[in-house]
């Protein structure tokens, strides 16, 4: 018997029983499309939050107060002996394949105009936040080149803020008050949307030494520093370390790049999809016990023809290749049915909820799928080996 005829075989025996066939691919199918789903939302939120990190650009790197291995905002801001301070960002700001470093502070303050007054998100800055952050200009200009230590009070405002206390008038030259104290707009960012979560178009942007004062605090947050994206990312670093090493006495801060950021983010995020996949295979064990169990009554049902099969001929072998071919049939439709349904879901998931991010992980997409064909052959083991080992004589005997 060739390969062909036992294919053939094997699918008439399968569509000969449509209705038991189809319950019993249906724990296959379920689990196979649990998995596409659950991957793909996986992949999806890993791509996302990847994405949402780069959005300022790989040369970017951190430096926090305080000696930590993690990335954060560090415990050891309030301890630390040497605060960051702003003539710190201005020091890195001049190190060779520097771009640009920028102090950062932010908080939370009232934010008042006549009439008007709400809580806004408040970021102390220097002037390159648009080098940096990657966030233009729409009306006016940003924060001037001023003393850092000495700055005006001129204010930037998000466009949701803007919208927000203003309306459709434009708010150039007007005063607000943040915190009690009066600063005058001199431009309005364009829309950046949300960062994790973090509306960054309901935020005012004010000098980092005004919001020093306003939040009481003696150290920066952060300096974020943009450098050549020619220049290796451990030269800039130990640049860095061994300036700041100098004017502090001893290494009492951290620096964060953006390739430790996303590696570690990554190593996170793929547990997660990892993870989330794993809890689909469970429907996939499931559907194999289904298997397992339809081929055994099916060896038992069938011992007559098992019987007659051997006295035409027909070798263990061949017996064996038969049931094993057959739940390799169930297992392949249930695979394939399984993928259709997983990948059409994740369609209508792009259509009817956009926010939700989904992509398609081809990797655990063909996983899942030969996953199920092992699962197939592993659950037709057993019962061919019991339909190869039966009696001829014995066999007809029950008819």
């Amino acid at each position: 018997m060739t390969i062909f005829d036992l294919a053939g075989l094997s699918l008439r025996t399968v569509l000969n029983q449509k209705l038991r066939s189809s319950l019993t691919a249906l724990g296959l199918i379920i689990g196979i499309a649990a998995v596409v789903i659950l991957t793909s939302i996986g992949q999806g939120i890993h791509r996302f939050v990847l994405d949402e990190f780069t959005q300022f650009g790989t040369n970017l790197l951190a430096i926090t107060p305080g000696k930590t291995t993690t990335f954060g905002i560090s415990g050891a801001t309030i301890s630390t002996v040497r605060p960051l301070t702003i003539d710190d960002a201005v020091s890195v700001g001049r190190l060779p394949n520097v771009i640009a470093a920028m102090p950062m502070v932010q908080g939370n303050a009232r934010v008042e105009t006549i009439g008007r007054h709400r809580r806004a998100n408040v970021f102390g800055v220097g002037s390159a936040l648009p080098e940096i952050w990657k966030i233009n200009i729409v009306i006016g200009r940003f924060l001037p080149v001023d003393e850092q230590s000495a700055s005006r009070a001129f204010a930037v405002l998000g466009s949701k803020l803007a919208s927000e206390l203003f309306g459709r008038t434009n708010p150039l030259g007007e005063r607000i008050r943040i915190g009690g104290d009066r600063y005058r707009i001199i431009g309005v960012m364009e829309s950046k949307g949300q960062m994790l979560g973090f509306d960054l178009d309901d935020t005012v942007y004010i000098p980092a030494d005004k919001a020093l004062e306003l939040f009481n605090r003696q150290s920066l947050m952060e300096i974020d520093v943009i450098y050549n994206p020619d220049i290796s990312v451990e030269i800039v670093e130990q640049a860095i370390k061994e300036l700041l090493i100098r004017r502090h006495g001893l290494e009492d801060f951290t620096i964060i790049t953006q390739n430790k950021m996303l590696e570690t983010m990554d190593s996170v995020l793929s547990i997660l999809t990892l993870g989330i996949g794993a809890l689909g295979g469970i429907s996939l064990l499931v559907g194999s016990v289904g298997i397992l169990t339809i081929m055994t009554i099916a060896v038992s049902e069938r011992i007559s023809e098992i019987g007659l099969l051997r006295a035409l001929g027909a070798e263990r072998r061949v017996v064996f290749q038969l049931f094993l071919a057959e739940a390799l049939a169930l297992s392949l439709a249930g695979g394939m049915v399984g993928i259709a349904v997983g990948m059409l879901t994740v369609q209508l998931i792009v259509e009817f909820i956009p926010a939700l991010p989904v992509q398609l992980a081809w990797g655990y997409l063909a996983a899942a799928f030969l996953l199920s064909l092992a699962i197939g052959m592993a659950a037709g083991v057993m019962p061919a080996i019991k339909a190869a080992r039966l009696n001829p004589l014995e066999a007809l005997r029950t008819e």
